[in-house]
């Protein structure tokens, strides 16, 4: 798996909008925060466009991806937000220039089509925090960010919980926003790795949503064959007049009930204030135990 080189002060970084669309306004403490942090910034060309919901059209959005993504200038490209649209434009990307000029792509939540789509043609991505937050993000969440792209590895140890399942094992990273990885089964950006070790997270879905993506996930064949599996941050979860009858974790847990390896909730990454960064298409240890461990190698 290749992984992009590191950054370096002065370095810039492209921020884009695959998805929803964002204001100056919106943007401006995140501007602050990277530039004290030594980095220039080059904003796309239809960073601030509007088409319905979109920051601008497809085809806008494309250009911006393809620009940042080409440049040889840019050092890293960083989704402002997230929302819904990455997957209208994933095929159109000139993604396959990373493996001869490998960069950072960053970002979470819907931004996990890109994660998986790069990862499945062998470079490593960022899932961390986006502008958006970063006003809202904790000191450690935005140092994990930064660390990560200035060529730390991260080193997690993270709360235990009654639903976890003990164990050690080594594997490759994968996943992201569960609702985002359902969207993609089936297609060329669902993960194609031997035995991954998958992440998950979601924001505002009913549960039963959730117990539906997680049964398609099983029936898919894709969860007997995991090493272990990470769950992040469940936030905003719904029910309906008549309860569903279970938490968004213990939905999951039953989903994996029937398999052998290790299981971890509480990781501290998804949509909360303290996202912490993971490389994507990394290889990690994760060990369950009186406390949860995530280590990256490589």
């Amino acid at each position: 798996m290749i992984k992009p080189l590191p950054l370096h002060k002065g370095d810039t970084i492209g921020l884009v909008a695959p998805a929803r669309k964002i204001s100056k306004r919106e943007l401006k403490t995140a501007v602050e925060i990277i530039e004290s942090r030594g980095y220039k910034i080059a904003l796309g060309t239809h960073l601030f466009d509007s088409d319905g919901q979109f920051a601008g059209s497809d085809a806008m959005r494309i250009e911006d991806l393809r620009e940042m993504i080409l440049n040889s200038d840019i050092k890293a490209v960083m989704a402002v937000r997230g929302g819904y649209g990455s997957v209208r434009i994933v095929d159109s990307l000139p993604f396959v220039s990373l493996l001869t000029r490998p960069k950072w792509i960053i970002g979470y939540s819907d931004l996990t089509v890109f994660h998986n789509h790069i990862n499945n043609m062998g470079v490593q991505t960022l899932h961390g925090s986006m502008p958006i937050n970063f006003s809202t993000n904790t000191k450690e969440a935005l140092d994990s960010l930064f660390d990560v792209l200035e060529g730390k590895l991260p080193h997690y140890t993270f709360e235990s919980n009654i639903l976890n399942r003990w164990g050690k094992v080594r594997g490759t990273l994968v996943g992201g926003n569960l609702s985002v990885l359902y969207s993609l089964l089936g297609s060329a950006s669902f993960p194609q790795k031997q035995n991954p070790i998958l992440f998950l997270e979601d924001l505002d879905e009913y549960l039963y949503h959730i117990d539906r993506m997680m049964v398609a996930l099983k029936r898919s064949g894709f969860l007997k064959n995991l090493s272990g599996l990470i769950v992040g941050a469940m936030t905003d979860m719904h029910d309906n007049t008549v309860p569903f009858g279970k938490t968004a974790e213990q939905i999951i847990r039953e989903a994996v009930e029937e398999y052998h390896f290790p299981v971890a909730f509480n990781f501290p990454a998804g949509h909360i204030s303290d996202n912490r960064a993971l490389i994507m298409g990394a290889n990690v240890e994760l060990e369950c135990g009186t406390h949860s461990k995530l280590t990256f190698s490589t």
